[in-house]
């Protein structure tokens, strides 16, 4: 199971308690004046009327809020883990299975008294942790509600859960905030990233992200209960035809990152938004065969790699 923690105070909690919320919303702040937020580097206002490649300005837009269990084991739990789906997204994944709040900033609008009031009552309805999706684009704006629903009584921990396409000023500011890390590495070439997600520099930044959340927050580590309650926890989609990427992402945590890296290998994957029919995607426009994920878990072990979460 790994190591254990016996108690635990949110990193957020602990920054609220040493006075430093105030400076990490000043920050946030200057950030939405000249957007840096993910590696698009739009450099726009959004704290006035310009609209940034994500199209989400000044407040967020949440598509949905609920209780998720079908999230990992060590997330879940009993009461599930208190999923908050942001609209929009920085990549442009080919094959999207959420393409109808990344692709457009549906869903309702809310400022930083609305996004805490979120949070409080996730954690009202017992949800273990706040888990925030897609939440590369909106960073500026969590810490701004964070610093609303601290007071408010907001004490779980806090799950950051991206496409690992974030700038490292987003994460500069998350700093001794965020409790868990949870990054889905994609790809290894930067051919696949440009043809499959219009981001050829995603690979390098992806393994710089991963470094510097590594660095902040470590390993996995859970409770008595088993839930996590800090570190870095990293999934991987399993692509059809693409074993050599799923082998040297795991190489590449195994050996830079940690062999103790908290790995979730996914085979979800199903053709879905321009893939299906399109010849341009042919190669993945299948589902992962049995031996393709059975070879990512085989070539995991081989790395040295052996903490292994699933979904259900």
């Amino acid at each position: 199971m790994g190591p254990l923690l016996t108690k635990y105070e949110p990193a957020y909690v602990t920054v609220h308690h040493r006075g430093g919320m105030d400076a990490k919303v000043k920050e946030a702040l200057a950030e939405l004046k000249h957007c840096r937020a993910c590696p698009r580097d739009c450099g726009v206002d959004r704290s006035g009327e310009d609209v940034p490649l994500c199209r989400i300005g000044r407040h967020v837009r949440v598509a949905a809020a609920f209780a998720h269990f079908g999230e990992e084991d060590c997330l879940r739990g009993t009461g599930g883990s208190g999923t908050i789906f942001f609209s929009s997204c920085n990549l442009f994944c080919v094959f999207c299975q959420n393409r109808d709040i990344s692709s457009s900033p549906t869903g309702r609008e809310l400022d930083a008294f609305g996004l805490a009031e979120l949070m409080l009552g996730l954690q009202e309805a017992g949800c273990h942790n706040i888990n925030l999706v897609t939440p590369e684009h909106v960073a500026p704006h969590i810490v701004e509600a964070l610093a609303v629903a601290i007071p408010g009584g907001l004490c779980v921990p806090l799950v950051y859960n991206t496409s690992a396409y974030d700038g490292l000023a987003s994460l500069h500011l998350m700093n001794g905030l965020v409790d868990i890390y949870m990054p889905d590495f994609k790809f290894w070439k930067p051919e696949t990233a440009r043809r499959l997600a219009r981001a050829r520099d995603y690979p390098q930044v992806a393994r710089r992200a991963i470094a510097e959340m590594h660095r902040q927050v470590g390993d996995l580590r859970l409770g008595p209960d088993g839930l996590a309650q800090r570190g870095l926890l990293v999934r991987h989609l399993v692509m059809p035809g693409q074993g050599a990427e799923t082998t040297a992402i795991l190489q590449w945590l195994a050996e830079e990152i940690s062999p103790n890296t908290y790995i979730n290998i996914m085979g979800q994957y199903r053709p879905e938004h321009r893939v299906p029919g399109n010849p341009r995607y042919a190669d993945i426009d299948r589902r992962v065969s049995r031996d393709e994920l059975d070879a990512a878990f085989v070539a995991a072990r081989q790395t040295g790699l052996w903490r292994f979460d699933h979904l259900p």
